[in-house]
């Protein structure tokens, strides 16, 4: 007789991540500059499929560049833009759409403070919906800008 064990996998993340792509695909301005053959930064359109404040994910159309050292322009909604160094650090290609795990090697202090606060509250609403709370959608939430939920209240975000 086999004596089988469980064996629970500890969580390796060190940073809560904010889904970008909840429901719906959500546009979000993302280049990356790779180098053409005369040494031109070329950008590379990406879409973002999850954020945290050690990496993200990203859909491409064209495969990313072989390069050591990427770097990003993050415009996304409600936010500042972000620039962010990474590096690749794995690529899925399915059938010519390529997801590509990128680590950042380079992300100054407040940023990486602000995309944590951001996951942190996007989580913190989950939390919320899932307890059935009468108020899901507060007014303090920092992820409203990217928040595409059936629950997010727009009035609440109205510039008074």
């Amino acid at each position: 007789m086999t004596k089988k064990t469980s064996k629970v996998l500890k969580e390796r993340r060190e940073h809560v991540r904010l889904p970008i792509l909840h429901g719906i695909l959500e546009p979000v301005e993302i280049e990356f500059y790779a180098q053409d053959a005369h040494g031109k930064a070329v950008p590379q359109p990406a879409i973002l499929a999850d954020l945290s404040a050690g990496g993200m994910r990203l859909i491409t159309f064209m495969a990313p560049p072989h390069t050591k050292e990427l770097n990003i322009m993050l415009k996304l909604n409600g936010v500042k833009e972000i620039p962010v160094t990474g590096k690749i650090s794995w690529v899925k290609d399915k059938g010519g759409v390529f997801m590509n795990g990128i680590s950042f090697s380079h992300i100054s202090h407040d940023d990486r403070k602000r995309i944590n606060e951001m996951a942190e509250d996007y989580t913190d609403c989950d939390t919320r919906y899932e307890l059935k709370l009468p108020e899901v959608c507060v007014e303090t939430c920092r992820a409203h800008g990217l928040c595409n939920k059936p629950q997010k209240d727009e009035p609440l975000f109205k510039k008074k």
